[in-house]
């Protein structure tokens, strides 16, 4: 089961998007938070797997928090849930670590999912966003492969460039998912980029097929 902290300065928000949640049995809402300085709070006092960022909260935004429990929590998934269809927040917090960026109007099961693809290492990003975002994204990305990756290696970038989680690439490949989390960490380090995100804008840009 999942440990999730909601982040929402809106009560009866908050509490619509637990009770969407707790309809899976994989999720379990341990605790909440109305900013990004509380969220903190809850990251010391529970064991999270996944956060429910909204964007737009008194104190500390969400991108703030986000650069906050990454720094702190890197291996916490956080899921930006805003309804403002704002491109630059969504370059903002895909730059501090954010694991998906999903607009409020999405319904309950493209909430569970996104859920359930981050946790397994997925970037599910809305459909909206993405048409706005990536082209920003991908003019930003200047490198070239010019350190060489293995066979394998680069295998495993473009199964990562296709947004294809640790374990569906691990199923593909017939490894397991501990050997793919060592290989996406090797290329990441041969490659100088900071995380996931990178790497699939990088084989997309470089047309990694």
């Amino acid at each position: 089961m999942w440990n999730v902290l909601i982040v929402e300065d809106q009560s009866i928000v908050r509490q619509g998007l637990k009770l969407m949640l707790q309809q899976d049995s994989q999720i379990r809402v341990v605790a909440e938070a109305e900013n990004g300085v509380e969220a903190i709070k809850m990251m010391e006092a529970h064991v999270i797997d996944v956060v429910l960022m909204d964007i737009r909260m008194p104190i500390m935004n969400g991108i703030e928090a986000t650069r906050n429990i990454k720094e702190r929590w890197p291996n916490v998934k956080i899921l930006i849930l805003t309804t403002f269809n704002d491109d630059e927040y969504a370059i903002q917090a895909l730059k501090y670590g954010a694991n998906a960026f999903l607009l409020k109007t999405s319904d309950q099961q493209a909430l569970i999912q996104a859920v359930h693809s981050c946790f397994h290492g997925g970037l599910p990003i809305h459909e909206e966003v993405a048409a706005k975002v990536m082209p920003r994204l991908l003019h930003r990305v200047e490198k070239k492969i010019d350190i060489p990756l293995s066979s394998r290696e680069l295998e495993i970038t473009r199964l990562v460039g296709e947004g294809k989680t640790n374990k569906e690439i691990a199923e593909e490949l017939f490894l397991s998912i501990g050997t793919v989390k060592n290989h996406i960490t090797q290329v990441l380090h041969k490659l100088e980029l900071r995380d996931r995100t990178q790497l699939a804008i990088f084989a997309v840009k470089n047309d990694i097929t």
